[in-house]
């Protein structure tokens, strides 16, 4: 998709603009957002290509292009499919890509040197929760007579990963690997995953790059792999592996081709956890600070517009992501998740309404304590292989994660007069931190300003001074 390109000129809403905020000086001190108003030019680059990965959680992008909210801000935007992750990371840092839908720990691991090396930020989340765990036919079988049930005879959720050690002990003395995918070495998939297993007592391994294994697999109990998303009901069916964490729709896909039973859904695994970024160098944002703004104003309202009135766009967006160039998968199977419930077992359908989260709970603000928390699971299951004190999680986290970005776009939205204050966290008062998070499935408390402290509480995993 493509829009042509214009010349650049000024458009007459911001020449109106620009004399509302002369006459506001006149008047006496600006207010914030008509200060930040008034230094967001127009875009230095107007005619952008971003990319994305097949996934529901690509939304804000879709209706930002197909609401006009990109050519609002005078950006002309082409939407580009990607193979794989890595290839779009290393699209974005070589600049085929100007932007793209992100894994949220692909910016991170970038800054630090873990696979490629490149300074990418993010000043923008693009949502909650949205994934899953599936396993298949076979393996739910197994794990079933240890589930307990509720009175109507259904699975009691959420289920954890206790009820499935029975089924890898099983398969280790048949000499057997179990083997699981997801979809990136950094994605939040990959975390989850290991967290819900090591909640219910499986190794998932360890990297050590500095001893040059990247493959995460030692003394794993459960092979994780990688697996691109669109490729996880295939890749189960065929048997390659025995189940899989990915983004909808593909948990929601097996349960419609009846390979694979979702367990349990990150939901259930972190409430309300962070989800993907958009990503892009520093090297862009600081070359083209308008434009950079611009996007993440257009998105920021498309998210808004995913999530206002109950979900009532949902319906909408439903069918606009079905479309072959954007995730191309049939409607229904992406309306299972998108509006407000998840089906595990066949025929067992239950309501999530926050199952996909793109605006509440203030999920488009980059918070610091998010990429802490990623940062932390780089560390516990050794990407990051030294110890390293509180001060850097924080410093990467500066490095990476922009609010004063997205500071400016809330602000320039807000005089736009399309977007209220309330609609943001308090600039005044906010830290980037949300303080301390419950919701875990092992009931561990999460602590962003004591990132250290926080690894300890774990049994399984590095901490402290352990270097493999």
């Amino acid at each position: 998709m493509s829009q042509p390109s214009t010349p650049s000129h000024p458009s007459r809403r911001g020449f109106l603009k620009r004399a509302l905020l002369a006459v506001a000086v006149a008047a006496g001190p600006l207010s914030a957002p008509a200060a930040f108003a008034e230094a967001l030019g127009e875009p230095e680059k107007e005619d952008l290509k971003l990319g994305f990965i097949k996934l529901t959680d690509m939304a804000p992008l879709a209706i930002a292009y197909e609401k006009g909210y990109f050519e609002d801000e005078g950006l002309y935007v082409t939407l580009e499919a990607q193979a794989n992750w890595k290839v779009l990371l290393d699209r974005v840092i070589d600049g085929q890509l100007d932007g793209a839908h992100m894994l949220a720990g692909q910016p991170l691991a970038a800054t630090i040197g873990f696979g490629t090396k490149a300074h990418v930020i993010t000043p923008l989340s693009m949502d909650l929760n949205g994934n899953g765990v599936t396993v298949s036919n076979a393996v739910w079988e197994q794990m079933k007579p240890h589930i307990p049930t509720r009175d109507d005879g259904r699975p009691e959720h959420p289920i954890s990963a206790e009820h499935l050690q029975p089924v890898v002990e099983a398969y280790k003395a048949e000499g057997k690997p179990f083997r699981m995918g997801m979809v990136f070495p950094v994605s939040t998939h990959n975390y989850e995953l290991r967290y819900w297993l090591a909640a219910g007592g499986l190794h998932p391994g360890y990297y050590a790059p500095h001893k040059g294994d990247i493959d995460g697999q030692i003394d794993a109990e459960v092979f994780l792999s990688v697996t691109p998303p669109p490729q996880m009901p295939a890749t189960l069916e065929a048997g390659t592996i025995d189940g899989y964490c990915v983004g909808e729709p593909w948990n929601q896909q097996a349960v419609f081709k009846g390979i694979g039973v979702p367990v349990i859904t990150d939901y259930e695994i972190w409430q309300n956890n962070p989800e993907k970024v958009f990503g892009i160098t520093a090297e862009f944002a600081e070359a083209n600070p308008n434009t950079t703004v611009r996007i993440v104003k257009a998105m920021i309202r498309a998210a808004k517009w995913l999530d206002e009135n109950d979900n009532a766009n949902r319906k909408e967006a439903v069918e606009i992501l079905s479309r072959p160039n954007y995730v191309g998968a049939d409607a229904e199977v992406i309306a299972n998740s998108m509006t407000g419930t998840f089906e595990y077992e066949k025929g067992d359908k239950r309501e999530v309404p926050d199952f996909n989260v793109f605006f509440r709970y203030h999920a488009t603000y980059p918070y610091y304590s998010d990429a802490i928390w990623y940062l932390t699971q780089m560390r516990r299951w050794g990407q990051i292989a030294e110890p390293k004190p509180d001060d850097w999680y924080m410093d990467t986290a500066q490095q990476v994660y922009r609010p004063d970005i997205y500071q400016k776009a809330a602000a320039a939205l807000i005089a736009d007069g399309v977007m209220q204050a309330s609609d943001f966290p308090d600039f005044a008062t906010e830290t980037g931190f949300k303080g301390k998070q419950s919701g875990f499935i092992d009931g561990v408390a999460y602590d962003g300003a004591k990132p250290n402290a926080y690894l300890e509480q774990f049994e399984i995993g590095l901490k402290g001074d352990k270097v493999l």
